[in-house]
């Protein structure tokens, strides 16, 4: 009720461990506090917070526009319900080396397990359109180290994103992979690979855990996760796939209200009202205090 009852320290430490095993962990990707807790309940690894996601639901294109603040705001308001884990992305870091430093710091107080900091320049712009620049190996190697520095809980997860493969290829992938590992990354997120043996040389190169992500309509095939475990990839994250679900329904349904003037034909595709009481626990506050909840729902 009202806030997870697994503290921050205790996801963090969870999810440390599970990364050393040889599973491959699931994070789809929560676009409000609601979607985190049906992530939950299914069964998943983790929760991911997902800049574009974010961009998005504040009606901006991602490339850079949402604030350090913006980002703080949301990973609490998701962290706070679940005792998932919750990765977030922190673009690059909002900054020079001290704003990296700082972010890190944000986010960390807002009760993630884990961050990841990309190598893009600023303005940044989503990892799977064409265009994208990155800086040089100082200036990513710089980032990670403020970030790794920054942490207070040595358990806090520091992801190196890079999204060089876009720009310089594979062979540019793996070595800037290996400076971000040697700068103290915990897990290297090389974006946009476009093939299964791109993952598994990528894979091959380094010592430390991989991220892959699955996001529709990019540069990345969309591998089952079998594929990914078969090559040791260790985190699969799907950023949009449940916002995408969830407006192309919301479209379809607009659709029907103007056209039919009603939504009785697609009522069964909706999420019944007394499944929506049980996500957001109404019965325990109805145990706290019965006054905030004094009815029932009829089947």
């Amino acid at each position: 009720m009202l806030y997870a009852t697994t503290t921050p320290a205790e996801k963090r430490a969870s999810l440390r461990r599970h990364l050393e095993s040889d599973d491959l962990l699931q994070f789809p990707g929560a676009f409000n506090p609601l979607s985190a807790k049906l992530i939950e309940r299914r069964g998943f690894d983790g929760v991911y917070v997902s800049g574009a996601v974010l961009s998005a639901d504040l009606g901006f294109p991602d490339i850079g526009l949402t604030t350090l603040s913006e980002v703080a705001a949301r990973t609490r308001q998701i962290a706070r319900v679940t005792e998932l884990p919750t990765l977030a992305d922190a673009d690059t870091g909002f900054g020079e080396p001290m704003n990296v430093a700082r972010t890190v710091q944000e986010l960390e107080d807002s009760g993630l397990a884990a961050l990841h900091i990309e190598d893009q320049v600023n303005p940044k712009r989503c990892g799977h359109l064409d265009g994208k620049q990155v800086v040089d190996d100082a200036t990513a190697t710089q980032r990670i180290r403020a970030a790794v520095d920054a942490r207070r809980d040595p358990n806090l997860v520091i992801i190196a994103r890079t999204d060089i493969r876009a720009v310089d290829g594979v062979a540019a992938t793996i070595e800037r992979a290996r400076r971000l590992v040697d700068a103290g990354a915990d897990v290297v997120f090389p974006d946009a690979l476009q093939s299964l043996d791109e993952f598994a040389a990528v894979r091959a190169a380094i010592d430390v855990p991989m991220l892959a992500n699955m996001t529709e309509f990019g540069k990345s095939e969309l591998f089952t996760t079998d594929q990914l475990r078969n090559v040791g990839l260790n985190v699969v994250i799907w950023p949009v796939s449940l916002l995408r679900m969830a407006m192309g329904a919301a479209d379809r349904a607009l659709d029907t209200l103007k056209t039919a003037g009603s939504l009785t034909s697609q009522l069964g595709q909706m999420q019944h009202r007394r499944d929506l009481y049980e996500l957001v626990d109404y019965e325990d506050y109805n145990r706290f205090d019965e006054s905030v909840f004094n009815f029932r729902v009829a089947d």
